[in-house]
């Protein structure tokens, strides 16, 4: 995708000067970012199964060719995400201030139409939904209005701006429709949560209009997101039910089976690979879970990156060499290192201050920690909060009196540590032995009795 400079700004001035763009199989995609964050800027699909970074200069101007993976794109410089839509022979700049996007952003150039549309449909929904998680807390008849007056606002729109394809029209128009049945879906669990009532149960009447949803539409399931979640919330119900009807049937075989029975290809396949590339680092049985995704999915660059997975986790299988940190800030002072440890058993809790249910264990881990003072057993709370945050984490620390030894991870969720073990989503415990070998890369959580069990059994 890379050109340099100069090269992409000749391919600009043969667009501009070219008559016939028919048998342009490129995109130029160009811009500014104002007062743009540190870090990389990335071109992504919405689905993220594309990504790639684009080099920006200091002043925060840009110019790259794109020349797959066209359709709805995603430019993220690491704090503000701008979407906007891409064809073949589309020369599109991007210009904003990421201190003040929504006032500030802008798309110009040829085939803009349906990235301003996507623009305007963004604010006037936002509006429409109103300020913080009030759209949430409306009860069932408002919710549901608004959401009504969500998609005819945006059909009028869509209507409204000239330049904008006939096919492109039809596809959103279908997409449209799933986002108000999606908002449907989600709002029993979403109600429940902002408007602060954890039994609330939507009436039985409530998602009458997703009756007779076809979810059998590949070309739908890869344009519209709507579409590809209420797919995905129709099969995790089935395995939900799968796993209700077999007892003997791990959480993991119900899904897998279940995606795997999908008679379309491009909707299991990526159903296959959106469960398998997080779950699997989680897995109680690493070699059927990927025995199973593998004679499932027909997908070969899927494959590819869950056998990369796989071949990671083999490395943190019980009994191998624990991975290593060096030198991580310790709260009390000076520094820590694994090594430093040998000689004990130590159950390391990977955490986060913004991460709830990493909070919600901090009560148990006590007690757990408590338990076992002076035992044969070292607790370590690793902190992967970013750097920026570091003085919230060692508020944290004091405010909370958390115990154990407290350590800061040297860069987040890139640290080698975390990438070694494939820590993909938090908490996440490791029981690591005496000898500085794994028990257990996915060790039970101090709220879970099995934890217990498992130290019982190592008569820790």
């Amino acid at each position: 995708m890379k050109k340099t400079l100069y090269g992409l700004f000749v391919l600009l001035l043969l667009i501009s000067c070219k008559k016939d763009n028919a048998n342009i199989d490129y995109a130029i995609i160009s811009g500014k970012i104002t007062n743009k964050p540190d870090g990389v800027v990335t071109l992504n699909s919405y689905d993220r199964s594309y990504i790639d970074t684009l080099s920006v200069s200091d002043d925060g101007s840009f110019i790259d060719t794109l020349r797959s993976n066209f359709g709805h794109v995603v430019l993220f410089d690491g704090k503000t995400p701008a979407f906007f839509y891409v064809q073949k022979g589309n020369n599109i700049t991007i210009e904003y201030d990421s201190d003040n996007f929504t006032e500030t952003v802008k798309y110009s150039g040829n085939g803009v139409e349906v990235s301003n549309y996507l623009l305007i449909k963004s604010r006037k929904t936002t509006d429409l939904k109103g300020e913080g998680n009030a759209f949430f807390e409306l009860e069932e008849d408002a919710y549901k209005s608004k959401a009504k007056e969500i998609k005819t606002t945006s059909i009028a729109l869509l209507d409204s701006i000239k330049g904008i394809s006939a096919e492109y029209i039809e596809k959103e128009k279908r997409n449209l429709e799933y986002e108000y049945l999606a908002s449907l879906n989600m709002y029993e669990s979403y109600h429940a949560h902002y408007a602060k009532k954890p039994d609330f149960k939507v009436s039985d009447d409530f998602l009458k209009e997703k009756e007779g949803l076809d979810y059998t539409n590949e070309e739908d399931f890869i344009f519209s997101n709507y579409y590809a979640s209420l797919v995905s919330s129709h099969y995790t119900k089935k395995a939900n039910d799968l796993m209700e009807s077999d007892s003997t049937l791990s959480r993991d075989l119900a899904f897998l089976n279940t995606f795997s029975s999908i008679p379309q290809e491009v909707i299991k396949n990526k159903l296959l690979y959106n469960y398998s590339q997080f779950n699997i680092t989680y897995t109680d049985d690493l070699e059927t879970f990927y025995k199973t995704f593998m004679e499932s999915s027909t997908d070969q660059k899927h494959k590819e990156e869950i056998t990369k997975t796989y071949t990671k986790l083999k490395a943190v299988a019980k009994g191998q060499p624990s991975p290593k940190f060096f030198d991580y800030e310790n709260y009390e002072g000076g520094t820590t290192s694994l090594d430093d440890l040998k000689g004990k058993y130590v159950y390391i809790d990977v955490w986060a201050t913004w991460c709830g249910p990493c909070i919600a264990e901090v009560p148990f881990l006590k007690e757990v920690e408590k338990k076992y003072h002076n035992k044969n057993i070292e607790f370590v709370s690793l902190s992967i909060d970013a750097k920026k945050d570091y003085e919230k984490w060692k508020n944290m620390v004091s405010e909370r009196e958390l115990k154990g030894i407290q350590l800061f991870a040297d860069n987040s969720w890139n640290s080698k540590f975390v990438k070694d073990y494939q820590i993909m989503g938090i908490p996440r415990f490791i029981l690591i032995d005496p000898e500085g070998n794994i028990v257990n890369s996915n060790a039970p959580r101090p709220s879970d009795k099995k934890l217990i069990t498992l130290f019982d059994e190592l008569n820790i």
